[in-house]
């Protein structure tokens, strides 16, 4: 596991803090040892709750063309046939990943391809898993084409918490099935659109991890 370049210099800056918070209560409090450990235990804990956000595990991306990967670690909350007005411009199978406050925050590419539509949407910051925050919130739309011509869109969505869209994509760039295409930071949600004959891998409330679960299969 290492640390996200989105989080090191907070990390940084968080550590003097939590240092400087604890060498004040010990300068100022020095009879005071409850008030001191005390201290030190959440300083402690608060910061490894912030280093876990920022975590980014080590592993082989299983590569195939045929199928779709998570874009992210979280759980599946949406699963259904909808209208994708943006780009697509028809009906498609949506699925949508929650990502919680606890979850990887890097978000993968779900297939290799070029990067043949990109487009960043300011918006409100309404709860992930309102139904209106995929078309209302702050929000990315990615889509790539595979080499078979296959053209599937994915949105990072931002939430109530997560106020920080991060991205490394531009059109026409050529990315790899797994590669990092983002970061959301303190959790929020991906939508991700297949073509109507995908056969999809997951139910609703499955954990996933992205670029290791198999969301589906294309034809």
């Amino acid at each position: 596991m290492t640390i996200h370049r989105e989080g090191r210099t907070l990390l940084f800056v968080l550590l003097l803090v939590l240092f400087a918070l604890n060498w004040a209560v010990a300068r100022f409090l020095p009879g005071n040892t409850l008030v001191q450990n005390s201290v030190i235990v959440v300083s402690v804990v608060f910061y490894l709750i912030i280093l876990q956000f920022f975590r980014v595990p080590i592993f082989t991306v299983q590569k195939n063309d045929n199928q779709v990967l998570a874009p992210a670690d979280g759980k599946v909350v949406v699963i259904e046939e909808t209208e994708e007005t943006e780009y697509l411009k028809g009906r498609r199978k949506q699925i949508s990943i929650f990502m919680s406050p606890i979850n990887v925050h890097v978000n993968r590419m779900p297939l290799g391809g070029v990067i043949s539509f990109f487009k960043y949407h300011p918006g409100k910051y309404l709860v992930a898993w309102h139904p209106k925050s995929s078309t209302e919130n702050e929000r990315t739309t990615v889509v790539v084409k595979t080499k078979d011509g296959v053209e599937v869109l994915f949105r990072q969505i931002a939430g109530a918490l997560a106020r920080r869209i991060k991205w490394y994509v531009k059109e026409n760039q050529q990315l790899q099935q797994g590669e990092e295409f983002g970061f959301i930071k303190f959790g929020s949600r991906v939508d991700i659109f297949l073509p109507l004959d995908a056969k999809v891998n997951v139910k609703i409330g499955e954990v996933t991890k992205g670029g290791r679960t198999v969301l589906a299969e294309l034809k």
